[in-house]
């Protein structure tokens, strides 16, 4: 009799494991269009502090509002830092009017860091790789640094595969940077897993006396004219549109560091399912496809830029390194005696 009982409770405990898990994962398993029947009883509206150019928002927010009706997305234009500001501010007077947050990483944590970010997964983070989600985030479109060069000054055979190659002495004098860079060292960390072999290649690239200017754009002007041979702190968007222009340029793909800009969801938002349709959009293979025709380049791995801009090595910068970004930047000074 008690081996009967003993079966029947394992049978049963079993039996409510499943229609838990069943309900669980049901709750997690909701389409996007289930999402959006909830959404659509909210007010019709959600507001996005977001960082996005206006040049890129124009064609990428409206492929959301077309796709989902009756939902308009109230675009808070700003740059991460004041939207952050402004997000925190709001929260101390009581008040909670973003839904979600969309810029860099840095500013996602100081978020976080006030208890103001949603913890709760979204489905499509598992598309992603570890190096790009979080607990409280998610990579939505990244900016990678990478090396370039002027084809007239560089001859094809020694044109720069890896960011280890600027070690090399024939690079003396020939070099520029942006001084802010100090993703450098966090890149170079994580493809040898070591500061220290990220401290010892640096050094050697700052032993050819590298030219330093505000300014990926200036440093990407300055290569077209020829006033430098190559760059190690270069964005890879940049070369594409000035290489059809006719620009004698060239850059590599082999590898690059990536700078993240990711998506949040707000604590207590105003419109809850509406959030959570937009994120989960932003971040699904169609919502990314969308990113890319829009201008940027999509973190999610299965969708390709419009142009040639993802590297095939991608050392990326997560929160935590930008946690700790000032202890890299005072290394990164030290290494090419920047003030």
């Amino acid at each position: 009799m008690n081996i009967l009982k003993s079966l029947l409770g394992h049978v049963l405990g079993s039996v409510v494991l499943l229609v838990l898990f069943g309900v669980w994962h049901g709750s997690h398993a909701e389409t996007l269009d289930e999402v959006y029947k909830k959404a659509l009883k909210e007010d019709g509206v959600l507001n996005c502090y977001c960082s996005l150019a206006q040049v890129n928002a124009a064609k990428i927010y409206p492929v959301f509002e077309k796709r989902f009706p009756g939902i308009k997305i109230n675009h808070v234009d700003a740059t991460s830092d004041k939207l952050a500001v402004r997000a925190i501010t709001e929260a101390r007077g009581g008040r909670v009017i973003a839904d979600v947050f969309e810029f860099g990483l840095e500013n996602i944590n100081q978020l976080y860091e006030q208890k103001l970010l949603s913890e709760k997964p979204i489905p499509e983070a598992a598309e992603y790789p570890s190096g790009m989600k979080g607990s409280y985030w998610l990579a939505n479109n990244l900016i990678f640094f990478v090396g370039a060069w002027n084809t007239e000054k560089v001859k094809k055979q020694e044109e720069p595969k890896t960011f280890d190659d600027f070690a090399d002495a024939r690079w003396k004098n020939r070099l520029i940077a942006e001084p802010r860079d100090a993703e450098l060292v966090i890149g170079l960390m994580h493809k040898y897993k070591s500061l220290e072999k990220a401290r010892a290649i640096l050094t050697k690239i700052a032993a050819n006396n590298v030219e330093f200017h505000k300014g990926h754009s200036d440093l990407a002007e300055l290569l077209v004219a020829g006033q430098a041979a190559a760059c190690f702190t270069c964005y890879s968007h940049h070369y594409p549109p000035r290489i059809k222009r006719g620009a004698p340029l060239g850059y590599s793909l082999t590898e690059g560091i990536a700078g993240i800009i990711a998506v949040a969801i707000s604590k207590d938002p105003p419109h809850p399912n509406t959030a959570l349709l937009f994120a989960r959009w932003v971040e699904s293979e169609e919502g990314q496809i969308a990113y890319a025709k829009g201008g940027r380049t999509p973190a999610h791995p299965k969708v390709e830029p419009v142009d040639p801009v993802r590297p095939k090595t991608i050392y990326a910068i997560g929160a935590d390194d930008v946690r700790q970004f000032s202890k890299y930047e005072k290394i990164w000074k030290e290494i090419f005696k920047l003030r």
